[in-house]
């Protein structure tokens, strides 16, 4: 095998599993994407609907969410 051959998986790079609040997050997500959604605000609204957990218990915001998605590395 050669250099160029070589490929990291995602989860390859990963040093932790997913904790439960990152894999309620993620289903939360990829229920709104499978549904179509795709606009921002239309995901933070639907985060809020599902009642996915958000950092500290307040309702999703936009602004909430993009320092969430920083912060986990998305």
């Amino acid at each position: 095998m050669t250099r160029e051959d070589r490929y990291l998986v995602v989860h390859q790079t990963r040093d932790h599993d997913p904790t439960d609040y990152e894999n309620l997050l993620a289903d939360g997500i990829e229920s709104a994407f499978a549904r179509g959604i795709q606009e921002l605000d239309d995901l933070v609204r639907d985060l809020n609907r599902a009642c996915v957990p958000s950092p500290g218990g307040k309702p999703w915001n936009e602004d909430m969410f993009i320092n969430e998605m920083k912060r986990l590395g998305a």
